[in-house]
């Protein structure tokens, strides 16, 4: 019963996506058949919509539209010119310097909105026609923004990390925060250094030498938008407040620089900023909710307990079974964004890796890094095509650039797969978490 349970929910998912059904809706309409299976239609619609209503009962998805509106702000803030020109010091005198400077700017201003397709808009948006200005090939410099943008999905504080720990079952959040600092940081430093291996060959340009003023004057600059991460992350790890109130905080400091200090928006254009949160707030938690509902018709149907039983039937070596998860992680990231392949594959190898002695935090930052790596593969990568877009190029053209960045990626990957304490050691030390 659990073969055919699987073969239709995944059979009728695949099917609706197929047929360009919003994903959201396709998920809600495959659970209803799921659930059909063992109960009449009218009981299998009325579970589905108990189960999205009851799923977006959260106290801890409040945090998710505090971010996302917190990141608008940004957006419209001037933060992101300001980090562009920090990060402009920080690694002004590598071979290639822009792309370093865009992998820094995308690791700080992701770190602060948590989301890489604002990261890729904003800081892409900027340093595609400074970097075209300097000689740069523009599918080189469409890469680099593109493989560095989800960074910020990793450094907190990460909205990704908040459905992970929802889904999981309650996996402490401020260890997850903790957690994806040493993996974020690997992830923008393997880029760094393929962007310059490949900036030597080409010649392109070191920055001139920048004066002590400028170096102050732009740290300066930087220094009220990046302490925004150590009040969120500092009053985390301190226990002043939650990450539900953290981001609450993150919006009223965010509206102070953009409002008070820097003065880049007005009072008349916040209507409009906080129309356009609604809506992808709307449009996240609708995913979230039928997803919850997939993974309860899942449960209810055995199938996380079936793969369970046929991934370890395959082999009790931990490591092949978790290199086998991190090849069906990385075709589905391929497939479907990151959200909804959180919601209904964590339930489906937490499990399994539970039972192999994996930390769940771990897990979770092996499965976030993964989908990470997804969202810039085609065939539906949304930073991909964000970051074309910005960057005025062909997803053909910059797939042969990407490609050497993606195989790093993979590598630190498969690094902080198998090295738990790249995950673990900062929780242990700051939280003392015991997992």
């Amino acid at each position: 019963m659990e073969l055919i349970s699987a073969f239709i929910l995944f059979g009728s998912f695949g099917l609706l996506m197929v047929l360009g059904v919003p994903i959201a809706f396709a998920i809600g309409i495959a659970s209803v058949v799921t659930f059909a299976l063992f109960m009449t239609v009218d009981q299998s619609i009325f579970i589905t919509a108990q189960q999205i209503a009851s799923g977006l009962d959260s106290f801890t998805l409040l945090a998710i539209p505090f971010f996302i509106l917190a990141g608008n702000i940004m957006n419209r803030g001037g933060i992101a010119l300001r980090l562009i020109e920090f990060a402009k010091v920080l690694g002004g005198r590598l071979p290639g310097s822009l792309a370093h400077c865009n992998v820094l700017a995308n690791m700080m201003f992701g770190a602060i909105s948590g989301s890489a397709v604002a990261a890729a808009a904003a800081v892409g948006g900027v340093m595609a026609p400074l970097q075209k200005k300097e000689g740069y090939d523009p599918a080189y410099s469409a890469a680099v923004n593109i493989a560095s943008c989800p960074t910020g999905l990793l450094i907190p504080p990460s909205t990704t990390f908040i459905v992970y720990s929802l889904i999981s079952g309650g996996t402490s959040i401020a260890a997850l925060f903790v957690a994806g600092y040493v993996p974020g940081i690997l992830m923008g430093l393997s880029i760094m250094i393929v962007a310059g291996i490949i900036a030597k060959k080409r010649g392109y340009p070191i920055a001139p030498r920048p004066s002590i003023s400028t170096v102050v004057a732009k740290t300066a600059d930087a220094l009220l938008p990046l302490s925004l991460i150590f009040v969120i992350m500092g009053g985390i790890i301190g226990g002043v407040f939650t990450a539900t109130e953290a981001s609450a905080v993150a919006v009223v400091y965010t509206l102070f620089l953009a409002l008070v200090v820097y003065r880049e928006i007005r009072v008349r254009d916040l209507p409009g900023i906080f129309l356009d949160s609604a809506v992808t707030t709307s449009i996240v938690l609708l995913m979230i909710g039928c997803s919850i509902a997939m993974s309860k018709a899942m449960a209810f149907a055995d199938i996380p307990y079936a793969v369970s039983d046929a991934l370890l039937a395959l082999s009790d070596n931990p490591l092949v079974l978790l290199l086998i998860i991190n090849i069906a992680l990385l075709v589905v990231g391929m497939f479907m964004d990151m959200t909804p392949a959180l919601l209904i594959f964590t339930p489906i190898f937490l499990p399994v890796v539970k039972d192999l002695g994996m930390d769940p935090v771990h897990f979770g930052v092996m499965m976030t890094f993964n989908l990470c790596i997804g969202i810039c593969t085609p065939p539906v990568g949304s930073a991909l095509f964000v970051g074309c877009s910005v960057g005025k190029v062909s997803i053909a053209k910059v797939i042969k650039p990407l490609l050497p960045m993606i195989a790093m990626q993979y590598a630190v990957l498969m690094l902080i797969t198998y090295v738990p304490d790249l995950s673990l050691a900062l929780p242990r030390w700051l939280l003392g978490y015991g997992g």
